[in-house]
């Protein structure tokens, strides 16, 4: 399983239920590596997304027990939620936030994409600094470009043990 996230230079993630920085380059990089797989999130997250609509080209599971939606696939729990992502193929699967999840799923997850930010966006919320993460490697990192008027690089990190769905 993967990840896919932006993040300041301080690893920040959001505010107010929303990204910090809606990046031209980086939408198109998300709707690559998304498009066809499964996306996770939660249900912030999905309320979040344009129309608080799911993303169309790709299976949407959403973890929430406080609202039900027939237009994504539904759990409660996170034994649940493990369970299922167990019946994918989990190099097609991309946990997509928030904050919870993300922090949630990372031991599980193999590689994580971070865009990274050159700019302190004044979050809320935070990812893990993968940096400082002993299971954790950078084995990429893009030239850096510009974005919206911000300094972005694209990074791949690889987690060295990820745990398995089921134990």
């Amino acid at each position: 399983m993967k990840a896919i996230v932006v993040v300041d230079k301080n690893w920040g993630i959001g505010k107010k239920n929303d990204l910090l920085f809606h990046l031209k380059k980086d939408m198109k990089f998300f709707k690559e590596q998304t498009m066809g797989n499964v996306v996770v999130m939660g249900g912030n997250t999905l309320l979040s997304l344009p129309g608080a609509k799911p993303l169309p080209g790709r299976t949407n599971i959403v973890i929430s027990d406080v609202f039900k939606r027939d237009d994504v696939i539904m759990v409660e729990t996170f034994p649940e939620l493990l369970q299922l992502l167990n019946t994918y193929d989990s190099d097609k699967l991309f946990v997509m936030g928030g904050a919870m999840l993300y922090k949630t799923l990372l031991p599980y997850c193999d590689t994580v994409y971070a865009t990274k930010v050159d700019a302190d966006g004044h979050p809320e919320v935070y990812y893990e600094n993968l940096d400082k993460l002993e299971n954790w490697e950078c084995v990429y990192e893009g030239e850096p470009e510009e974005d919206e008027g911000y300094t972005i690089r694209f990074t791949t990190y690889k987690n060295k043990s990820p745990k398995p769905f089921v134990e």
